[in-house]
This record gives C-alpha cells, sequence and structure tokens, in this order.
C-alpha cells in the first residue's frame, strides 16, 4: 500500500475548519450549532450518507457500508473555559500564533475531529480501492459521561465496527487502554439540633471527616497494574445541609471519583468503602452515581457512572496497523502506552469489545487547561495518519 500524502490546499483547510469548530461553543448537551457546522463540512468534502442520529451524534462515512467497518471516532462537546479573562488567548478565538493553536476544545478535541473529516476526504480522493467502510461519528456529551452517546450508535442506531480509532490526545503516538472510572456519592447521616447545645444533635459533618481520614490512609495502599498504573481515589465535592448556619448539620454528602485499575471491579471499589465506613463506626451509606441528561436533540438519557478499565494487547493486529500507518505517514516508530485520562473506549472496547485504539494531535496534558492548544502541524500529521490507516485496513493490504 503507498503511502497517501494530502494537498497543500486541504493542509490550509484543516487549521482553519478547526478554527471553526473551536469558534463554535458546544458546552456538553448544547452541541447542535457545532453538530450543523461538522454536518455541512462532511457534505462539502464528500463523506456520503450524512447525518445525525436520535441523541444527536453526526455521522459520515465512505465506502459500501460493508464490513470491514472502521470508525474514527470523536467527541463534540467541550468542558467550560471558566474565567475568559484567566486565559492567555481568547477561548473562543482560535488564534494561532507560531504554529499553534490555542482555544477551548483544540485539543480536547476539535482538532482531532476536523483532522478525521479531512483524513477521511484524503482517502476518498485517493486511488485506494477500497472493501470496507470508514466512519467519521463525531459524539455528543462525552465530558460528563464517556462512552454513553456512543453507546446509542452501537446498540440503537445498530452500526457495530470492527475497529475503533479514538482521536483524542496522543502526541501522535499510540495509547492501547486506560483504567476505569467509578463516581461514587458517600452520604453521611446525622442528626439535627441548635448550633447553641450540639450535644443535642449529631453531626454529619464530623460523621464524613472520620470517612475523609480513612480515605486518605488507604491512599498508599491501593492497587497497582504494570500497565495501567496505580488506583486512585479522589474526593472531589463536599456539600452538608442544615436548617441553617445556627443549627447541626444533618446531612454532609461527598462525591468521589475512583479510578479503576486492571482487576478491580465496581463491586470491589463499593465494598472498600462500606468496610471503612463500618471501621470508623460512622452512619452513612455509599452509592455508585447516576448520569441523567437530555441531549440537544431531546433524547433522555441515563447510565451509571461506572466505566470499566480496558487494555487492548500490544500484539493485536489493530495496534500493530496503527504503528505501521504511522510509520509509513511520519517516518517514526510510535510509542505505546495509555491514557492517564477516561475516553469513550470504555464503552467500545470496555462493554462492547471492539478492538480500540487511540491516535490523537495534541498532548493530553493541555486538556482541560487555560492553556489549551495544539500544533497545526499535529492537526496535519494526524489527518494523514487517519487516511493512511483506513486504507490499510480497508483494503485487506
Amino acid at each position: 500500500m503507498p503511502t497517501l500524502g494530502l494537498r497543500h490546499a486541504s493542509a490550509e483547510q484543516i487549521a482553519q475548519f478547526a478554527q471553526r469548530l473551536i469558534r463554535t461553543r458546544s458546552l456538553s448537551g448544547e452541541e447542535g450549532a457545532l453538530a450543523t457546522l461538522l454536518v455541512d463540512e462532511m457534505r462539502r468534502v464528500g463523506l456520503e450518507d450524512v447525518r445525525t442520529d436520535r441523541i444527536g451524534n453526526v455521522i459520515g462515512r465512505i465506502g459500501s457500508g460493508e464490513h470491514p467497518l472502521l470508525m474514527l471516532e470523536g467527541h463534540m462537546d467541550t468542558v467550560g473555559c471558566g474565567d475568559p479573562s484567566a486565559w492567555e488567548y481568547d477561548p473562543f478565538e482560535a488564534r494561532i500564533v507560531d504554529g499553534v493553536l490555542h482555544g477551548l476544545g483544540a485539543v480536547d478535541m476539535k482538532g482531532a475531529l476536523a483532522a478525521m473529516v479531512y483524513g477521511a476526504a484524503a482517502l476518498r480522493n485517493s486511488a485506494t480501492r477500497m472493501k470496507g467502510t470508514l466512519y467519521v461519528v463525531g459524539v455528543v456529551q462525552e465530558e460528563p459521561c464517556e462512552g454513553s452517546a456512543v453507546r446509542v450508535l452501537v446498540e440503537e442506531e445498530g452500526i457495530r465496527p470492527d475497529y475503533v480509532i479514538i482521536g483524542e490526545a496522543t502526541n501522535l503516538q499510540l495509547s492501547r487502554g486506560q483504567r476505569g472510572r467509578l463516581e461514587l456519592r458517600i452520604t453521611a447521616n446525622g442528626k439535627a439540633a441548635h448550633a447553641s447545645a450540639p450535644e443535642r444533635g449529631k453531626n454529619a459533618i464530623y460523621e464524613a471527616t472520620r470517612i475523609l481520614v480513612g480515605i486518605e490512609l488507604m491512599l498508599p495502599q491501593m492497587e497497582v497494574d504494570s500497565f495501567l498504573g496505580k488506583a486512585s481515589l479522589s474526593v472531589t465535592q463536599i456539600e452538608s445541609s442544615s436548617a441553617s448556619r445556627n443549627a447541626v448539620p444533618d446531612r454532609c454528602v461527598m462525591h468521589l471519583d475512583r479510578r479503576l485499575t486492571a482487576g478491580e471491579t465496581e463491586a470491589k471499589a463499593v465494598a472498600e468503602l462500606k468496610n471503612l465506613i463500618a471501621r470508623v463506626s460512622a452512619d452513612a451509606v455509599v452509592e455508585v452515581t447516576e448520569h441523567h441528561a437530555r441531549s440537544y436533540t431531546g433524547y433522555e438519557f441515563r447510565a451509571r457512572q461506572y466505566l470499566p478499565c480496558w487494555t487492548l494487547q500490544e500484539s493485536h493486529p489493530l495496534v500493530l496497523h496503527c504503528a505501521r500507518a504511522i510509520e509509513r505517514s511520519l517516518r517514526y516508530r510510535p510509542k505505546v502506552g495509555r491514557w492517564d485520562f477516561s475516553t469513550d473506549g470504555v464503552y467500545t472496547a470496555g462493554v462492547a469489545g471492539i478492538p480500540t485504539v487511540g491516535i490523537g494531535p495534541g498532548e493530553e496534558k493541555y486538556a482541560h487547561t487555560r492553556n489549551e492548544q495544539v500544533k497545526v502541524q499535529h492537526l496535519l500529521d494526524a489527518a494523514r495518519v487517519y487516511a493512511q490507516l483506513g486504507a490499510d485496513l480497508l483494503t485487506g493490504a
């Protein structure tokens, strides 16, 4: 299979399209305007059967619609930008400075979406005779509950790919796995009383404090995997309720982010906390949270916030194909590693068992920061890799 290239005009178009995506605001649940922009561009560059599905995912393809199916997948939504004045560059200006594109979503992950669209277009415009189908998909609401929207695509829309490439940032290296994620809520119970006579009540904050101390003592003993790394547990939010500021609080709620390494399950993580609560004699209950949301199309969905870890073997054919595509396109042998954060691979690989690999432009460290950025050259290189990978996987070469 020859190395595929991109026309010089396409290189400029990728960067310009990424800028337009960044300038179009798309908080989770508010991706409608961005979806329209993505649909229009997919159609303009020649993708086929371009549409949005029931939850609002954008889908475009090239090829016959027959297997093998390769899906290039990324999310359209972003987190909030916080205080815009705290950014070095306006988060929605999409300014390019010294070859670096700055802005909210630059690396997480509108730059990758632009590269996927133009990588698919490059493959379509080449002389490659495809035997399968390439899908480019932009999903909704990945930030609050990764995996939910791509689940709808597979289980309700009936598009089940044979391979998935996720465009989350990998610095144009390969990611073949990630830890799982579990969101938990601990509710500590107390008894209300006037704060002038606290002995008449039971302070829920004190109940929660004993649990917090126990959690801190647990951390050094958490499981470690040689590839996925160490499990983690972070208390991310605490709130209490009382009748007034001069009343003993009768309820204290803590939210926890639990990252699961290899061999860990939801049941194991919950049992650990239940045992801790019993050990410190706290009046509290622990439960897994549920994400409930409505998409911009009006589709309502619920999802338990348990997202399993996943790993694809380094010797798997998809990993080898991806490494070869990068080597052909960019002239270096990529490093094979993992993501620290969570991606839609929790569903595609962790639940559905679809071989999944990550290849994305930009560095993971810039995601969710006030200095979010991606090199323009990375966008162009990513598009080359996506086109090459499609040619390699969908021609039998």
